[in-house]
């Protein structure tokens, strides 16, 4: 692939680096240089304490790094205020985690459309719904609408959980070990429907410790006691 065939970058890490204060100070995360192009799916592996959840801290600038400079879509993040980088999180970046994060007593088209409530715009309840039905129809979960995560299987939370992500059409789906909570079979499912998510485009950033999962990507990017690099970690 030529330079002028690659796509545009969603995630640009130039030296971006965490050090937490101390005292000592803990480099959790040593300053690295990192493109995910759009349509890229990119697994981020390493094991526990490695860094993983640093590096999905800042990619989903819940921190800011303390070095280097992090582009979002184009966006240089370190200039923006906290409320507006609440906002670019809110529209750009849809998360998934391990356990579900679902209100119980609410459906799961009330769990989504909820979540766009935080996502900014002016729609309507019924604009809202709307998009909650046709994000969990996306998902495979049309004939699930009305019902609670405590009558859905653990696969359909996540389900519901990827859908709520996709709800505000994200440039990002970033993915903390997202079958960590799901048996074999039911993981596999839900590794399916990333991979149609990507063949539809999707631009997906997962973390996880499991290196079955990291083989669904298309690029593997290791992290080692807060070193990032190209490949699997021995």
């Amino acid at each position: 692939m030529t330079g002028a065939e690659r796509p545009a970058p969603v995630v640009e890490f130039v030296g971006v680096g965490l050090t937490y204060p101390g005292p000592p100070p803990v480099a959790a995360l040593r300053p690295c240089d990192l493109v995910v192009g759009r349509g890229e799916y990119v697994t981020i592996t390493g094991p526990s304490g490695s860094g993983k959840s640093t590096f999905l801290n800042v990619a989903g600038l819940l921190d800011r790094p303390t070095t280097g400079t992090y582009l979002l879509d184009g966006i240089d993040t370190g200039t923006l205020k906290e409320r507006d980088r609440t906002a670019l999180r809110g529209s750009r970046i849809g998360f998934v985690f391990q356990s579900f994060h679902l209100l119980p007593h609410r459906t799961a088209t009330e769990n989504v459309e909820l979540a766009t409530m935080y996502q900014g715009g002016r729609r309507s309840r019924a604009e809202r719904a709307a998009g909650a039905r046709e994000s969990l129809t996306r998902v495979g979960l049309g004939h699930r609408l009305e019902h609670t995560p405590t009558t859905l299987s653990g696969g359909e939370r996540q389900r519901v959980a990827i859908a709520r992500a996709l709800a505000a059409d994200p440039s990002l789906l970033l993915c903390d070990e997202p079958t960590g909570n799901l048996d074999t079979a039911t993981a596999d499912d839900v590794l399916a429907l990333l991979d149609a998510l990507h063949a539809d485009g999707m631009t997906i950033l997962v973390i996880t410790h499991d290196h079955a999962v990291a083989a669904r990507g298309q690029r593997s990017v290791a992290i080692r006691d807060g070193v990032v690099s190209e490949g699997a970690p021995a």
